[in-house]
């Protein structure tokens, strides 16, 4: 069988974009997965998702409660767990 025939019935994907909007500059824009990391942590106050502004470069962290922390994982955001010590 030839790579042509093993993929002939696959369709493109289209990237994952997710919406975002800077605290700082108040700009809204766009971002790919690779541009997003998100943390998970042992509660709601240590999970967060992070990015770098486009138009002004401020780091900025956000919460992620549960429907967003799926979202994120769903659409290939890098992701840290934290382990807590016991």
């Amino acid at each position: 069988m030839s790579v042509a025939a093993a993929f002939a019935g696959m369709r493109s994907v289209t990237p994952v974009v997710f919406r975002a909007g800077c605290p700082d500059c108040r700009g809204r824009f766009e971002l790919a997965a690779s541009a997003l990391r998100l943390v998970i942590g042992a509660s709601s106050r240590t999970t967060f998702y992070s990015f770098t502004c486009p138009d002004c470069g401020t780091a900025v962290r956000k919460p992620a409660g549960e429907r967003i922390v799926e979202l994120l994982t769903g659409g290939g955001v890098s992701t840290l767990r934290l382990h807590s010590a016991l």
